[in-house]
């Protein structure tokens, strides 16, 4: 089974709890992600995904920084570890992206649809 570190992607969009939602949420668009990292400094406090935007519009709170609308203290995993070890954490907790991390820096993130690209290239027939 494939390492974490090996298919997660290192081009990672993090940004301060201090902007705007709507600033966080027009950066993801621009770079199609779905999830960003929330730093202090070079410190992880929290992640804002699609889930965390849409909830702030449903609710009216779009106005507030992103720290108002993030998870805070997410679920982390190592780069060292193994696919599946991500794969339980994203479904029993209801989520669908981790911060990688290497001790206390932020190297990435992984998606549960890098798990399923992963999954269906191991099952698909090749040249298909």
């Amino acid at each position: 089974m494939p390492t974490i570190g090996e298919i997660m992607s290192a081009d990672l969009l993090a940004v301060a709890g201090s902007i705007t939602l709507a600033d966080a949420a027009r950066q993801m668009h621009e770079r199609r992600v779905g999830a960003v990292v929330v730093l202090d400094g070079e410190r992880l406090v929290g992640i804002l995904t699609e889930r965390d935007v849409l909830r702030a519009v449903a609710t009216g709170k779009v106005d507030g920084p992103v720290s108002a609308s993030m998870t805070h203290g997410p679920d982390t995993v190592e780069s060292t570890e193994t696919t599946g070890h991500a794969a339980s954490l994203m479904i029993h907790g209801g989520f669908r992206h981790l911060p990688v991390v290497d001790g206390e820096r932020t190297i990435g993130i992984i998606s549960i649809r890098d798990l399923m690209r992963l999954h269906l290239d191991d099952e698909s027939p090749r040249g298909a």
